[in-house]
């Protein structure tokens, strides 16, 4: 269960990738178009007109899907923001009752989302809603790729509460110190081989 949890968390977060490398393949391609019709311009007077159909709005549902595909996955590699300053200086005990809190709350809150995008998504595809655009897209059919996303992230949340209950540690604990601490690691490495004298050609023969 634990291997197709990761790899549920880990698809997830790649199709959000996979959403912002589209995102930028569009800008490119749009950018492209109005430099052709600059050039077109200046050589003939006259624009071709070259656009993306519906650019903006594709660009939005993009951005859209990628926003809730990647949350379960960053939550589990501790990429959200979180405030530790205070709970850091309690005791485990304290700290542990938070944490249940924070992801219990989170849950809850999640869960009323994902029924509320559930009942969003259904009326939009009862109602065949279609974005006013000059292609008019289903709506659902983004709306489906954030219902996915909360969906994960649910699981994601539900996989951590009962992983607190079994008394394991949160996945994303101390994770996003972690990376800054390497960071400097690195960096102090870094420094001490360039002081080094092997580093400037003083090492001894």
């Amino acid at each position: 269960m634990r291997r197709w949890l990761n790899i549920l968390y880990l698809s997830s977060g790649w199709l959000a990738a996979g959403c912002i490398a589209l995102i930028c393949l569009l800008v490119i391609c749009q950018v492209l178009l109005n430099l052709a019709d600059r050039l077109s311009t200046l050589l003939t007077g006259s624009a071709i007109g070259l656009t993306i159909p519906s650019y903006a709005d594709f660009t939005g549902f993009l951005l859209a899907a990628a926003s809730f595909l990647a949350l379960a996955h960053t939550l589990r590699e501790g990429a959200h923001i979180r405030v530790v300053l205070l709970v850091s200086r309690f005791p485990e005990k304290i700290r542990r009752l938070i944490e249940f809190w924070c992801i219990g709350t989170g849950l809850a809150v999640t869960l009323y989302f994902t029924w509320y995008t559930a009942m969003l998504t259904y009326e939009s595809y009862s109602y065949n809603d279609l974005s006013p655009g000059m292609i008019a897209v289903p709506i659902w059919i983004p709306q489906t790729a954030m219902l996915f996303g909360l969906l994960v992230l649910a699981l994601a949340l539900s996989d951590e509460l009962v992983g607190m209950f079994r008394g394991q540690t949160p996945s994303y604990a101390d994770k996003g110190e972690q990376l800054l601490a390497g960071d400097q690691k690195a960096e102090t490495l870094t420094s001490a081989h360039s002081c080094s004298p092997a580093a400037h050609g003083n090492e001894p023969g």
